[in-house]
């Protein structure tokens, strides 16, 4: 495994995301004096924190990104490395049903973690035989899971000849380098089970019928896992982490612009920030977007290879604070349109808006009431787009198409829903791309085969010694499980592979 040459005594990280903050615990616990400096005034990155005051007194307070928590034993490993414990920072609770999708002929299906009881569930929906193929690909996720996790997931790669391991062969051998849909279909049959265990493809940028069968992976990690919700929000992840490194040592500066990356004789040498103040450092860190951090923040020219990336979808982000509930609905719900496999040529193919949209919509203040004033409720509607690469102006077709969202809930079953909202935020593709998104897409580079595992932008800069990345524009990718592993990932490269390091998660 390559590594930082030279010292690496003292680390700047830029951005406190999930995965700068990943870093950070883990540098402080190798005992590295390490800075993080944030340009907002809270920690999170794109699992950040907005709140709006409610017309009748109180707040609402909103996650502005992911909502959907898996692998917690990811926090738990950050926190372990300066000695912490999850349970002394966060309170979680498991999601169950972990979602409830609906269908266009009036089913719903509420997907469950524990494989009997959802089994159970798939029976009661789609009989006996489709009960019994779900617990089949059950178990061919589950090896996918066990194969990838340690040799391609939770691992530096420097050469394609790295993957060459014993797992190799037996993800080939399950299948997993055939295309998700078709390995799905050999299990299940009914088109429902088919599209509540293959969306996640959507989180890679992909849709399923050109995904590899290896990014079931993502299926795993929360339809067979486990989802769960932190006792105040999303947020307060990242207020852990942040808390749990501020008690060890690391220093975190809100509201701090890094400007750009001071190098001398081909090595950072420290940041610069807007206003002109210097810090040193042995290594720095970049947290932010890699395309955009390449672009912005390092001298040179970026390599060639980003400019011609493909990314993922984007989305239109609806957060709404409302006076009105709705009795059947869960904290994670799915609406699915009755088209498929055409959502995702409108996205990914025809860069247009979908025809037939499919949402998801999230409350969660049924899982922590305490997020809203007392009586109302929090919903986080998100309805996917093509990215900032179409040919659509936001500024025009933003207005508009908030309304169409608001009416197309409400031909869902969310009756007076627009009438119901008291605050609102919208987010466009335009608005990821402004606050430092490449393309619009917050789930980054799409991970076709040649954006995936070794092909996926690494974690060393090109050209300058001691600059590290983490997130998901770099390996492994992109979701909260993947982002928390960046930022081990970048750590190891900065100390090598630590002796003292102890993923209890992957036990």
């Amino acid at each position: 495994m390559r590594t930082v040459q030279g010292k690496t005594d003292r680390v700047v990280i830029v951005g406190a995301g999930l995965g700068g903050l990943s870093a950070a615990l883990r540098l402080a616990g190798a005992g590295r004096e390490v800075t993080v400096l944030e340009r907002e005034s809270v920690p999170g990155g794109r699992n950040g924190l907005l709140e709006l005051d409610a017309p009748g007194g109180g707040t609402y307070r909103f996650d502005t990104g992911p909502t959907v928590l898996t692998m917690p034993d990811l926090i738990a490993d950050a926190l372990d490395c300066v000695g912490e414990r999850l349970e002394d920072w966060l309170t979680l609770t498991p999601v169950d049903p972990l979602y409830r999708a609906y269908y266009p002929d009036g089913s719903t299906l509420d997907v469950k973690a524990d494989p009997q009881a959802m089994a159970a569930e798939v029976e009661r929906v789609c009989g006996p035989q489709e009960a019994q193929g779900y617990l089949r690909y059950v178990d061919f996720v589950s090896k996918v899971y066990r194969y990838e996790m340690k040799d391609f997931i939770d691992r530096n790669i420097d050469s394609p000849f790295d993957l060459v391991t014993p797992n190799l062969a037996r993800l080939v051998a399950a299948g997993g380098f055939r295309k998700l849909a078709p390995k799905v279909a050999q299990h299940l049959k009914d088109p429902r089970t088919q599209r509540v265990l293959s969306f996640q493809a959507m989180y890679a940028g992909l849709s399923p019928h050109d995904a590899l069968a290896i990014y079931s992976v993502i299926a795993y990690m929360d339809s067979v896992a486990g989802v769960f919700f932190p006792e105040g929000g999303m947020h307060a992840v990242p207020r852990a982490l942040a808390g749990a490194a501020e008690k060890h040592g690391v220093r975190l500066e809100y509201g701090r612009t890094v400007a750009r990356v001071l190098v001398e004789h081909g090595r950072a040498v420290g940041v610069e920030t807007t206003d002109g103040e210097r810090y040193d450092a042995d290594v720095v860190v970049l947290n932010p977007d890699l395309p955009v951090a390449y672009e912005e923040l390092l001298p040179g020219p970026a390599p060639r290879r980003l400019a011609r990336m493909d990314y993922s979808p984007s989305c239109f982000l609806l957060l709404a604070g409302s006076s009105q509930g709705y009795s059947k609905t869960a904290h994670h719900n799915i609406h699915f349109g009755r088209q498929w496999r055409e959502v995702f040529a409108d996205l990914i193919d025809r860069k247009q808006l979908m025809s037939d949209p499919s949402v998801l919509v999230t409350e969660p203040t049924h899982s922590d009431p305490s997020l809203a004033p007392e009586g109302k409720h929090l919903y986080y509607v998100l309805f996917p787009t093509p990215n900032a690469s179409a040919d659509i102006d936001w500024s025009v077709v933003g207005p508009r198409y908030r309304d169409e969202c608001v009416a197309r809930l409400e031909s869902l079953g969310y009756v007076g829903f627009g009438d119901a909202i008291e605050v609102e935020d919208v987010t466009t593709p335009a608005d990821w791309q402004a606050r430092g998104m490449a393309q619009g897409a917050p789930f980054a580079a799409a991970h076709s085969f040649f954006q995936t595992g070794p092909f996926r932008p690494r974690n060393l800069a090109r050209g300058v010694e001691g600059v590290v990345f983490a997130g998901s524009g770099t390996q492994p990718g992109v979701g909260v499980p993947m982002v928390l592993l960046s930022g081990r990932l970048a750590a190891e490269r900065i100390l090598g592979k630590d002796p003292s390091y102890r993923s209890r998660a992957l036990a």
